[in-house]
């Protein structure tokens, strides 16, 4: 207790409470990469302090170095070659539109839009009026220059804010690494004297939670990409290869991989291949999608030893709450909830 008579012990209290306060304030813009970097770390670290540093003879930065070396080429080039692809990606589509800008639209739509179900004759008749009315058609283009550059400023800041968090990712993760036996005793030792022996039990949970949605995460990604490109090689689209990469990336984003199947079915009707068209669609729905739908609930609840239906409202609202990195935080937070009511039950001491 406190008494109102000792100042010295107040004043150290708000020294304190001042100290977290500035130090949280300092690392909240970066809080989202440095917990993700933790998830890297805690994911990777058995291999590294079981495997590659005895290999090294313990030299713990040269070890950091090389596992994030690893990590650069595994994430950050991948990203960075898929940024390149969709930049050449708009230099061909503005290379396609711009006859059509200068020139004005030919007097037919071509065949595949007219014959889309449902606003194929509207596209028609619009294409027709805009086609004759060549003003008309300027002050259309001039309405969407405007939406579109500023949807391309905030696609451009929005990848070179995902570049930055990455670099930052890896960067923390180094001296993660570098440090990680300190670390690692650090987090132990506060969790006992925290929790004691529960506090422990909590801490060994947390990790292997993290490790299991890492695991599905990353398991259903493959197997994904690796689905993914199949399909696109048996309907003949063209950079399959590429196309499975990014199915792997954007598999972690709940919309992502309808995306790319679902581009590669509209290109394939484009080129008047209706047949593999709904073969593309069919295979994305009940093959793809089907691996997120069922294959990561199993692999997480697997991996962290806990309930699907924990794991899903965990992923759900860890990602409604604290956008990507709620992916691991959620399923953490209900395994440790689960845990300590799962304790109470038992009526055992919690220290």
């Amino acid at each position: 207790m406190i008494e109102e008579n000792d100042p010295k012990r107040l004043a150290q209290i708000a020294l304190v409470v001042l100290l977290i306060i500035g130090c949280i304030a300092l690392l909240l813009p970066f809080i989202g990469a440095v917990l993700f970097a933790f998830v890297v770390w805690m994911c990777t670290w058995r291999f590294y302090a079981e495997k590659l540093l005895p290999r090294l003879g313990g030299r713990d930065t040269l070890g950091a170095s090389l596992m994030t070396l690893a990590l650069v080429l595994v994430m950050l080039l991948p990203t960075l070659f898929l940024a390149g692809s969709l930049a050449n990606g708009a230099d061909n589509l503005i290379d396609f539109l711009k006859p059509y800008i200068e020139q004005g639209l030919p007097n037919d739509p071509p065949g595949w839009l007219i014959g889309l179900p449902f606003v194929g004759s509207e596209i028609d008749a619009t294409w027709h009026r805009l086609a004759g009315n060549r003003e008309e058609l300027n002050g259309l283009v001039k309405q969407m220059i405007a939406p579109a550059r500023q949807f391309a400023l905030a696609l451009g800041g929005i990848a070179a804010n995902g570049l930055l968090q990455l670099a930052l990712v890896l960067f923390v993760t180094f001296f993660l690494y570098r440090d990680g036996a300190a670390i690692s005793n650090a987090l132990y030792v506060g969790a006992r004297k925290l929790g004691g022996e529960l506090g422990e039990n909590m801490m060994d949970k947390a990790r292997g939670t993290v490790v299991g949605v890492m695991l599905g995460i990353v398991g259903t990604a493959a197997a994904q990409g690796t689905v993914a490109m199949i399909g696109f090689l048996i309907a003949g689209v063209p950079a399959a290869m590429l196309l499975g990469f990014a199915t792997f990336f954007l598999s972690m984003i709940p919309v992502g991989p309808p995306l790319i199947w679902g581009g590669a079915a509209a290109w394939l009707y484009s080129e008047g291949q209706t047949g593999w068209a709904i073969f593309m669609v069919l295979y994305g729905l009940f093959v793809i999608s089907s691996i997120d739908n069922f294959v990561k609930p199993i692999l997480i609840a697997r991996g962290a030893g806990i309930s699907i239906l924990l794991i899903a409202l965990g992923v759900l609202g860890g990602v409604l709450v604290f956008g990507f990195i709620g992916i691991f935080l959620g399923p953490v937070l209900l395994a440790l909830g689960d845990m300590l009511l799962q304790r109470w039950l038992r009526e055992e001491p919690f220290a």
